[in-house]
């Protein structure tokens, strides 16, 4: 007696792997967006990371080039005037490693592998940098009244300055945008003591 045996059609393959692409599809479909979300928290942490950084070295430094860089006993704006706002930036001829002044780090743009610690040492995890896809931007301006915007950008009857501007306090803006350009914005006020 011969047993009746039965198998799958072609047709009925050709379905059922029609229909697992659509279920690995609408499964994809929600589990993907999701892996990018659970990466974000990670880049802010890195980005948070690498911003107190900065912050810390640029701290570190004495308020102007006119100042005492060795304790404060000179202070720019008593005898000698502080730089004047159109002068912020690095001294000529100095690079990140002999940067001795707060404004010196103004305009500093590093990204990718590019973004270096103080000792000027690319950051480095397993031989990869640890900040690739990263970009860091540091902006240092007078902002006397602490509210966040440059005193430089109008005097007090609203006329727009020539780059003469000089004060006692200078915020530092450090912007990290990540590598999925969500940018970070973080700051800190030195003043001149």
């Amino acid at each position: 007696m011969r047993a009746n045996v039965r198998g799958f059609t072609l047709i009925e393959l050709i379905i059922g792997i029609v229909v697992f692409t659509i279920i690995m599809l609408v499964i994809i479909g929600v589990i993907g967006p999701q892996s990018r979300l659970s990466i974000e928290p990670i880049w802010q942490i890195r980005a948070s990371e690498l911003a107190q950084s900065l912050l810390t070295e640029i701290n570190a430094k004495s308020f102007d080039e006119q100042s005492d860089h060795s304790g404060g006993n000179t202070r720019c704006n008593e005898g000698q005037s502080c730089t004047a706002s159109g002068s912020l930036g690095p001294d000529s001829g100095e690079s990140r490693d002999s940067y001795d002044d707060v404004d010196d780090y103004h305009g500093l743009d590093q990204r990718d592998g590019n973004i270096l610690n103080v000792q000027g040492q690319a950051m480095l995890n397993n031989g990869e940098s640890l900040y690739q896809g990263f970009r860091a931007q540091v902006s240092v301006y007078y902002d006397s009244n602490e509210d966040g915007i440059n005193d430089d950008d109008a005097d007090q009857n609203g006329v727009p300055d020539t780059g003469t501007l000089v004060a006692n306090v200078k915020r530092i803006t450090i912007t990290v945008t990540t590598p999925g350009g969500e940018p970070l914005t973080f700051a800190s006020y030195r003043w001149n003591f």
